[in-house]
């Protein structure tokens, strides 16, 4: 009998599958309650919101509250989460705590996690087993002769020679995918569609989606995504053309928040008027409908509602490398059938992947998405080693970039796409920033500013700020801003740039320095619409310029950000992200006696002073090791002891703040 420490040890297989995912999520489970005890509150007056530093409350999810005062036993009221606002929440108590409810009364709260996604994921990992997905989610190849030949798959190919979106017929790669994927030569393995940044594999997807409808009238398609806001864009792209829009059904939870779904969408998805909630429709009802579009998650109430496994023909993951693989299989795993059906995923297993709580599950591969498990691990849909090739029965690797300059891109496609991306974003909007005035080098639009700043933090807030850089970000954006439709630039509004910073404090402070501090910035219109965030907050986001905060200059604070996966350096995914958000303009402002100790971040700053892309303060590149530490002592003040502390600390109480800086 296999002890846990045993099935974390062994490598994942279809015969170990159900149990090591299991015990994994039972990990994360067990670190998530941990922290959320973090949060609650004695003599509260008030349960907190959404506010920063609180727990994500969303509509549905309980609260316990007990009475201050009260004798033992206490009493616990679970109250239910009807509304949530910025600062407060609107709960629903029974009965009996209302009619003893006097003004200003307090309580003693609890916060407690969501549990429904967590059982949907271990029941998907059973479902994946008691229904047989082995050649789904460990692929061999083998059909049993059914492989289409080469005849089969160009008559399979005249069937989506017009594509709705004539856009497409000039990418040779995104024809391929779609080609493939309508013809199921992958089946029953996974279809992949391999999306670096800015190559379109949103739109590759949607056409997909168009062309399965358009050949197979009979097919039913779940299009699913992990988060909302990917969801709703699957299907506002649907509901342009190609699908009649009454054969279209996007599914919410009922938590969902109506002010959040996009006015598009309103007449064909589960809201009902009358009840002012979504609600879930009879499965006779549903299934109905050619295209469904929910949540990877939500996807589970398919499962719920009974929906026969041989239903959906084909099922869409999109952005699934964000989501870890028992939440990615949450709805196939009950609703494909493994012989027949055909799961088609989407994305980059170069950026950043699912945010987890637990070391351990994370150190045993809990965050390793099926996306990139299979890319990594399985030779179906590894490049040939003879031809360099892909296998595109498989997969296809979009190798078209749409979104940045040739000078923002290089870098990343070097060291993270084997050079293969080629530069297809408009010219008149990449080169838009080509002559700006405070280029260090016109036609080169990437800077990294040099700044010797310092690590700072409030109270005892583990989250740290730079004062120093956001005064040279708020200059950054002030010349941006004033500097707009004039010398032959393009205007630029605040809703174009984006500010990416990669501790929480450090988001809060440049926010403030824009909205709340600096005069000409805040009176500015419609500035706040300018999106301040992390780099999990700007996947999947692109701006016309991107400004990045790296906010590290104190080198004996790098070894808590590596343990606890925060900031940039020693992550190559978050470094990625960050650096491709950019169209036109890239303006790094960092310590590089700090970052360059990186080699990653080195590549980026040697890259910059080759350009002549690098400013601020002096900084030799071929300085040894000793003359580094010498120049940081001087410039940074050393808090050694402090951080021996800190970090003992951390360990001992696993303070959920660290694990929030993710």
């Amino acid at each position: 009998m296999p002890t846990n420490l045993s099935r974390l040890e062994c490598p994942l297989s279809f015969q170990n599958y159900a149990k090591r995912f299991q015990l994994l999520l039972h990990l994360e489970e067990i670190q998530m309650e941990f922290d959320i005890k973090k949060y609650d509150m004695h003599n509260a007056p008030m349960v907190p919101g959404v506010a920063e530093n609180r727990p994500s409350v969303l509509r549905g999810d309980h609260i316990l509250v007990s009475r201050v005062g009260d004798t033992e036993p206490v009493t616990k009221y679970k109250g239910y989460v009807h509304r949530v606002e910025l600062e407060s929440v609107l709960l629903g108590f029974s009965q009996k705590l209302l009619d003893s409810f006097i003004d200003n009364m307090t309580f003693n709260v609890e916060f407690t996690i969501n549990r429904y996604p967590m059982m949907l994921q271990h029941r998907a990992v059973a479902l994946a087993v008691q229904n047989h997905l082995e050649e789904v989610l460990f692929p061999t190849g083998c059909r049993g002769g059914n492989l289409p030949s080469p005849t089969q798959l160009i008559g399979c190919s005249s069937r989506v020679c017009r594509l709705f979106d004539r856009k497409l017929e000039q990418n040779p790669e995104q024809c391929t995918a779609v080609q493939r994927i309508v013809a199921g030569t992958s089946k029953p393995a996974p279809y992949l569609v391999f999306g670096p940044p800015g190559t379109g594999k949103t739109v590759t997807i949607v056409e997909a989606v168009k062309q399965v409808h358009k050949a197979n009238p009979s097919a039913h398609i779940l299009a699913s995504a992990p988060s909302n806001s990917a969801a709703d864009l699957l299907c506002e792209r649907i509901l342009l053309n190609g699908v009649d829009a009454h054969l279209i059904y996007r599914l919410y939870a009922s938590s969902r928040d109506i002010r959040e779904v996009p006015e598009s969408i309103l007449d064909c998805c589960n809201w009902d008027e009358r009840l002012r909630a979504f609600v879930f429709p009879p499965k006779e009802t549903l299934m109905e409908y050619k295209v469904l579009v929910t949540t990877v998650v939500t996807a589970g109430r398919l499962v719920c509602g009974g929906l026969p496994r041989d239903h959906f023909t084909h099922i869409f993951v999109d952005e699934a490398g964000h989501a870890v693989e028992p939440e990615c299989i949450i709805g196939l795993s009950g609703l494909l059938q493994g012989e027949t059906g055909q799961l088609v995923l989407a994305g980059d297993p170069q950026q950043l992947g699912p945010i987890l709580r637990s070391p351990l599950a994370i150190e045993h591969g809990l965050g390793l998405s099926l996306l990139e498990r299979l890319m990594k691990h399985n030779r179906l849909y590894k490049k040939d080693g003879e031809t360099g090739l892909y296998d595109n029965r498989f997969v296809t690797k979009l190798l078209r970039n749409y979104r940045s300059h040739p000078a923002i891109l290089k870098l990343p496609n070097e060291m993270f796409y084997e050079g293969e991306l080629q530069v297809y974003a408009d010219e008149i909007l990449r080169n838009s920033y080509c002559t700006w005035e405070h280029l260090p080098k016109k036609g080169f639009p990437v800077i990294f500013h040099g700044v010797a700043g310092k690590d700072e933090r409030e109270s005892n807030s583990p989250s740290f700020f730079n004062r120093n850089e956001i005064d040279i970000i708020v200059d950054y954006l002030k010349k941006l801003l004033d500097t707009q439709a004039k010398k032959g630039l393009a205007k630029i509004t605040p809703r174009e740039i984006g500010i990416i910073a990669p501790y929480r404090k450090q988001v809060q402070k440049i926010r403030k320095a824009i909205t709340s501090v600096d005069k000409d910035l805040k009176s500015l219109k419609g500035i706040d619409q300018l999106k301040v965030g992390s780099v999990e907050e700007f996947q999947g986001q692109e701006r016309k310029v991107i400004i990045i905060s790296a906010v590290r200059s104190t080198a004996n604070y790098v070894k808590l950000d590596h343990q606890f996966s925060i900031g940039f350096l020693k992550n190559e995914k978050r470094f990625n992200v960050a650096l491709t958000r950019a169209k036109a303009l890239l303006i790094v402002v960092g310590n590089p006696l700090i970052l360059n100790q990186d080699p990653t971040w080195g590549k980026f700053i040697k890259y910059c002073a080759e350009e002549t892309g690098y400013k601020g303060f002096d900084y030799v590149e071929e300085e040894g090791e000793e003359e580094v530490m010498a120049r940081l002592a001087s410039l940074c003040i050393k808090e050694e002891e402090e951080v021996e502390t800190e970090e003992s600390a951390v360990q001992q109480h696993m303070d959920p703040e660290w694990r929030n800086e993710q």
